[in-house]
């Protein structure tokens, strides 16, 4: 078979060539890419003879994929889907992997670090011992006692919600199932409009489907706290992106933290987000970590083995 990398997983490149030489013994060929494709037609070229590929959050649609037509198998390398068109994937009877769990520390810790940003305007202080300032009696706040509201108690919820734990906070959490190893953590759970207007974070840690897609509108945005933040490291689509820009120019909340938009980074550069002072934003990084690039890409070449020798690990579909 036609094994396609179709960009780099951001491990050492040597790598490559061992895995490409392993899977030649076997009779198979690897070919790898180390620069992201700069459009469709890119793509195309690197995948219509393909068996087999491994992709990334690069997005995929119908109209590229209907030119791969020997195409059996994709192996995502990373958690979230929502980039590949899964039904039509499912007509051609195409399996679909992903690397659920590789990311869940790193995405865990940098909400945790988005908190701490946020309560110490670690940005503006920043700013100001820059341009030789003092603090200017701009006061901070502390964690502890602050309520804290975790949409999603998926893997990375979940440890998140353990790495609160030492800070004296109370947690609140959201998700369609309430799970009991959640609860003996001392977590509440309760309706998303309890979320919205207790908490003073809300942390979004779910994935993009079509029961979350828009769940954070304008109507739940006008529910928060005056003092409130909103942190998304989840997916971009979750949040109805032009009606937070309008809380935060009108300054009905705090503020945000945000890693995911409504399109993949670069950002426009007409983006209203970029006038805004009271959002901290972060070009996708949740995921980016030497520790999350290594499982990742465990999991990853573990997925294709495992397809090589006829079953589907992680399989979503």
């Amino acid at each position: 078979m036609k094994i396609v990398m179709l960009n780099d997983l951001l491990i050492k490149p040597g790598l490559y060539e061992g895995i490409k030489n392993d899977l030649a013994s076997l009779g198979h060929t690897f070919v790898y890419y180390l620069r992201k494709p700069r459009n469709d037609a890119e793509i195309i070229k690197r995948i219509h003879d393909a068996d087999i590929l491994v992709v990334d959050n690069t997005k995929l649609s119908q109209e590229v994929l209907e030119e791969a037509k020997n195409l059996k198998y994709i192996d995502v390398a990373f958690t979230g889907y929502d980039h590949l068109p899964l039904e039509y994937l499912k007509s051609r009877k195409i399996a679909v992997s992903n690397c659920s769990g590789y990311a869940t520390e790193a995405v865990a810790e940098l909400n945790l670090a988005f908190i701490l940003e946020l309560i110490r305007d670690l940005k503006l202080n920043d700013n100001k011992a820059r341009k030789s300032k003092t603090h200017g009696n701009l006061l901070g706040q502390e964690l502890e006692s602050k309520v804290v509201g975790v949409v999603g108690t998926g893997k990375i919820g979940a440890r998140l919600i353990e790495l609160l734990k030492p800070f004296n906070i109370r947690v609140l959490a959201y998700s369609r199932t309430i799970k009991k190893s959640i609860v003996s953590k001392g977590v509440t759970y309760v309706d998303l409009k309890d979320i919205m207007t207790k908490s003073d974070f809300i942390c979004l840690t779910l994935p993009l489907n079509s029961d979350t897609k828009g769940l954070i509108g304008e109507k739940e945005l006008n529910m928060m706290k005056s003092s409130a933040y909103l942190i998304n490291t989840a997916r971009g689509g979750i949040v109805d992106e032009a009606a937070l820009i309008n809380v935060l120019k009108e300054k009905k909340i705090k503020g945000a933290a945000l890693d995911v938009f409504s399109i993949e980074p670069p950002l426009n550069k007409e983006s209203e987000l970029l006038k805004l002072d009271n959002v901290f934003l972060s070009p996708h990084i949740g995921y980016m970590t030497k520790e999350a690039m290594k499982k990742r890409a465990e999991i990853a070449f573990s997925n294709l083995y495992s397809y090589l020798n006829g079953k589907v690990l992680n399989k979503i579909i």
